[in-house]
């Protein structure tokens, strides 16, 4: 295609992504109040982890019919808060349908190698995330418990709604972000930039770092979501640490298969230059095999 033609096809995919997000913010809009059959409304999802019993004695004793709630201290504010969970929420949940807008568009300049590799790494950070945001709210309650026991009895607490919800989401943000980094070191490995040999040996410093880095991300400043978030994140870099060992084992077994290490320094490398297609046909297999390439002897004086 050209320009013109790339940049209409640019704009017809991105205004399908904005109704599709768009969609998504009604419908969580409207869940964050109305329960979904079984499924609890988005508002009782979040504020569970301060409703728990266990923090009976550390909040104020505000309820709303009876029932555990939180503080709203500005006109508007449940109103922007239940528009910025819903439109969140909604974009999460139609991920799919939007994320394949943007994939159309890239997926025709890739090849199907390319494309297969994509996938399977969209799909293990997705993955990741939401295991990141599962880990993050299953925390919250306990680095609450430690955060509002600070006071003891002195004190009681009772949290506007903005700020307790902003706390919720940065911390299933960071956990769900921080869960790709291991990913993040698979595919620099896949790409030749780091091999297992270099991460062995720096494997002491990167925990140590992991460390510090969970002790500065984590909103609460509490010590179980520092601790609880930098224990997963060394579990997954090893794991990660492993799959590189793996790879590069795998590889290093096809670079000896093809003679790569047996090469002279004057000797042609066995490249296959012939192109594939997008799907990954190789046409000029059988012509090559027809006639394959004449070596050339560069030193003769002919």
């Amino acid at each position: 295609m050209s320009l013109k033609e790339h940049l209409y096809e640019l704009r017809y995919r991105l205004g399908l992504a904005m109704l599709v997000i768009s969609l998504g913010a009604i419908f969580g809009f409207i869940w964050f109040q109305v329960r979904l059959g079984p499924i609890p409304s988005l508002g009782d999802i979040l504020t569970g982890p301060y409703c728990q019993p266990d923090l009976e004695k550390y909040r104020a004793k505000i309820t709303n019919n009876g029932e555990c709630a939180l503080l709203q201290t500005e006109p508007f504010e449940i109103f922007l808060v239940q528009l910025q969970v819903g439109a969140a929420a909604g974009a999460v949940l139609l991920s799919p349908l939007w994320l394949y807008q943007i994939w159309a568009f890239i997926t025709p300049g890739l090849y199907q190698k390319e494309r297969k590799f994509a996938r399977v790494f969209v799909g293990a950070g997705a993955l990741l995330f939401v295991a990141g945001a599962v880990l993050a709210y299953l925390v919250v309650p306990e680095g609450l418990k430690v955060l509002l026991g600070f006071g003891g009895d002195n004190w009681v607490t009772a949290l506007t709604g903005s700020k307790y919800i902003n706390f919720v989401i940065t911390m299933l943000f960071i956990f769900g972000v921080s869960f790709l980094l291991p990913l993040v070191v698979v595919m620099l490995n896949r790409a030749g930039v780091l091999s297992y040999e270099r991460l062995a040996k720096w494997r002491r410093g990167l925990m140590m770092g992991l460390f510090v880095f969970a002790a500065i991300a984590t909103p609460g400043t509490d010590p179980i979501s520092m601790v609880v978030l930098a224990i997963a994140l060394s579990v997954l870099f090893e794991m990660a640490i492993q799959i590189s060992r793996v790879h590069d084992k795998r590889k290093a077994k096809l670079r000896a298969a093809e003679g790569w290490d047996a090469l002279d320094d004057d000797e042609a490398a066995p490249f296959n230059y012939v192109a594939s297609d997008a799907e990954g046909n190789d046409p000029g297999e059988k012509a090559i095999a027809a006639d394959p390439p004449k070596r050339v002897n560069y030193d003769d004086a002919t």
